[in-house]
């Protein structure tokens, strides 16, 4: 699966730079001259009809708020959402998941803790909520090693992995997760892989599949035709 990717700061669509936000600015792209998140993502739609979007809202990351309307109003395209509006309990989830959200991103960059994911998959359902592991140049955004985070992630009953290092985002310099991902892929097959950050090219999704990744979260490439 490609999964378009829609960064949301300020109510506008931002392109992502190494996770680097401060320099963050509005997305310049060939599929549109609109900044705004539903004028983009119904371009995407348009030109890709991909099985779902994935949405970062930046600001509810940053401790500002979920934009419940705006969510909505992406709803109406009629294409499954995966959300990440900086989750951190399962009452986050839960708000998310009752402004008719289908997938419900709960990020190690900002979730109180790993037990607190197990009580929102026990609440919602293993279906409606996906971990994503987020690293840095291969460390955790969290004070546990990589190795400890993976231990206590794999014993939940979980259906869906997002592996996304954030200093790779919008370089365009390949996938650099994707050993991990494949030792994540052989060592629980039950498990969907996602990952993204870095694609440039074709080559790069090959590689992709090739590491036994279900899923290429993209944006970048997609904007500017390097994949079509």
């Amino acid at each position: 699966m490609i999964i378009p990717v829609i960064d949301i700061m300020n109510r506008q669509v931002v392109r992502g730079i190494g996770g680097r936000r401060d320099e963050y600015r509005p997305i310049e792209s060939l599929l549109t001259r609109s900044t705004a998140p539903v004028e983009v993502a119904r371009a995407l739609v348009e030109r890709f009809s991909p099985p779902a979007l994935y949405i970062a809202d930046l600001d509810a990351i940053r401790g500002e708020g979920f934009d419940e309307k705006l969510y909505r109003e992406l709803l109406s395209l009629n294409v499954p959402l995966w959300v990440d509006a900086g989750v951190r309990d399962r009452e986050n989830a839960t708000r998310i998941a009752d402004a008719g959200i289908d997938g419900i991103v709960c990020g190690s960059e900002t979730l109180r803790s790993i037990p607190a994911f197990g009580e929102i998959i026990n609440s919602l359902g293993c279906t409606r909520v996906l971990f994503s592991l987020d690293l840095k140049h291969g460390t955790p955004l969290r004070s546990a090693t990589l190795t400890e985070m993976i231990d206590e992630i794999m014993v939940l009953p979980l259906k869906r992995l997002i592996v996304l290092d954030l200093a790779a985002v919008g370089e365009g310099r390949g996938i650099p997760t994707l050993p991990l991902c494949r030792q994540l892929a052989s060592t629980y097959p039950q498990v969907e892989i996602i990952t993204g950050g870095g694609v440039h090219s074709r080559a790069d999704l090959d590689a992709a599949v090739a590491a036994g990744v279900t899923g290429v979260l993209v944006a970048s490439a997609l904007h500017d035709g390097r994949i079509s």
